[in-house]
């Protein structure tokens, strides 16, 4: 009855874990960019560019799809 109980606290913990993952694996990128972008520099050359902040909002759009697809062809999703 234990190697039951805690194979099955084991199989949860498991479920749990993979669900974390998946939301670092989805927004660990996104963090990283937005601090880049965050920082206040006064020479960061991205800035020049008129759409800089569109370009950004598409890249990290982008980078969510390709993990989103990454995740479900793995059956993660």
């Amino acid at each position: 009855m234990m190697d039951i109980y805690l194979s099955s606290v084991s199989y949860r913990l498991n479920e749990v874990m993979k669900v974390l993952t998946v939301f670092t694996a989805l927004f660990a990128p996104l963090t990283f960019l937005v601090g880049v972008y965050g920082m206040n520099f006064p020479h960061i050359p991205e800035f020049g560019l008129r759409y800089a902040y569109l370009y950004l909002w598409g890249f990290m759009l982008t980078v969510t799809r390709r993990d989103v697809l990454l995740l479900q062809r793995k059956g993660w999703l």
